[in-house]
């Protein structure tokens, strides 16, 4: 099945041909669904040393230590969480296939990209992009890429801020 926009009407295609269909009713779909997400609260990252992990996102971006469940531990900012799992040594439930470095995310901070690049420096990690503009949830962003102790792919941003007189 595709769709493509064609004026004001979408033409939904299916292999045995095509029906027009308008964008109301496509909102329509959506808002058929009694699910609404409103956020995160916590992802798993499966890790090969918690110690080293707990030891970056606490020195390097400022995250909170959080013990729970025993000796559990995740890795707390804002209103949301990191929960740490040692690498063959998961909790169910757990994903599928559970593999560290392969995690992609993407953290706002009101710190500014000059001050975080030069943090990282300090720390001795290196910035493999950046600063870039990007596009986020709400908006456009600018961002600074670099990796964890397992190779996960972690870009802190700053949303641009816009004036009535242009971008600041």
């Amino acid at each position: 099945m595709a769709l493509r926009r064609v004026g004001g009407r979408l033409l939904h295609f299916h292999r045995d041909g095509f029906k027009t269909v308008s964008i109301q009713t496509l909102v329509r779909f959506k808002q058929t669904c009694p699910v609404q997400v409103s956020r995160l609260d916590h992802l798993v990252l499966t890790v090969k040393s918690v110690p080293d992990t707990i030891n970056f996102y606490s020195s390097v971006l400022g995250m909170e230590v959080i013990t729970f469940k025993g000796n559990r531990k995740a890795l707390g900012f804002g209103q949301q969480k990191f929960n740490l799992h040692q690498l063959g040594q998961e909790f169910e439930p757990k994903a599928k296939h559970p593999t560290s470095g392969s995690a992609d995310l993407c953290l706002i901070t009101k710190t500014s990209l000059a001050t975080v690049a030069a943090h990282l420096k300090v720390c001795g990690v290196e910035i493999e992009e950046g600063p870039v503009e990007r596009s986020g949830a709400v908006g456009a962003i600018t961002s600074l890429y670099f990796r964890d102790p397992d190779h996960n792919l972690i870009e802190v941003s700053n949303y641009n801020q816009t004036t009535s007189e242009g971008t600041s």
